[in-house]
């Protein structure tokens, strides 16, 4: 019995999430169909998130147990035959027989991509939040440092989260316009771990701050607070990535 791991990258705007959910298209039932296509078994797959309906990842791991003696470099071209256009494999490895995709991860980064521009670009649609209002990403930056740190982010967390442990460290954070597009504005973040709705909730933030409607350099007293209803809004799913799992 080998334990397989395999790098995925998928556009996941007509994905419903990463999780199996009936009769509904995830990246993971189309995923493990592929796979049982190739090695002939059906075998369970593991995950390294659950990212939500209309999120991105460019890096997504995912590991299995199997008897098939496919060598590892024919693995990801032998998906990528059978993943539908908006998911592809990119590297497959063997790992050792008590790897866990998701509890060996020691953490993630996420990117959030902005298009700030006055008009609307659709080769954007679903990959990036269009908002037309001028923005300060230096200012934006400023304000995003208080995000690090080892806290209890339950204000930046979906109020009908069900996890009771909130406390998370973020141990890298800013906010740029990205040099090859002056239109596009990139948050980055990564942390240990990451609560329901926790990157889009920091996004909002910054929005809410940049607009006015949330006073600056308050984030620390809003994670003081652990209250949902002083943080800002949720960002749309459609500019947030999955950039890179660290193990």
């Amino acid at each position: 019995m080998r334990n397989l791991m395999v790098k995925l990258r998928y556009d996941g705007r007509d994905f419903c999430g990463w999780q199996v959910q009936n009769d509904l298209r995830t990246v993971q039932s189309v995923f493990q169909t592929a796979l049982r296509g190739i090695l002939k078994e059906n075998v369970p797959v593991i995950g390294c998130s659950r990212t939500d309906s209309g999120v991105h990842a460019s890096e997504f791991c995912v590991s299995f147990r199997t008897e098939c003696a496919i060598p590892c470099d024919r693995v990801a071209p032998a998906l990528n035959v059978k993943l539908p256009h908006d998911i592809a494999a990119l590297d497959c490895m063997e790992v050792p027989p008590d790897f866990h995709a998701r509890y060996d991860c020691r953490g993630k980064q996420y990117r959030y991509l902005i298009l700030n521009a006055p008009l609307r670009d659709p080769f954007w649609h679903s990959r990036a939040l269009w908002y037309k209002y001028p923005l300060d990403p230096e200012f934006m930056n400023r304000q995003a440092m208080d995000y690090m740190g080892t806290h209890d982010f339950s204000a930046f967390c979906a109020a009908n989260s069900d996890v009771r442990d909130k406390v998370r460290t973020v141990t890298q954070c800013g906010v740029r316009r990205l040099p090859d597009d002056d239109r596009m504005i990139e948050f980055t973040v990564t942390a240990d771990g990451f609560l329901y709705n926790m990157v889009r909730i920091m996004v909002g933030t910054l929005l809410q701050m940049s607009a006015g409607r949330l006073a600056p350099d308050t984030i620390p007293s809003i994670i003081a607070s652990k209250d949902r209803s002083l943080a800002g809004f949720t960002a749309d799913a459609c500019g947030l990535y999955l950039n890179k799992v660290l193990y």
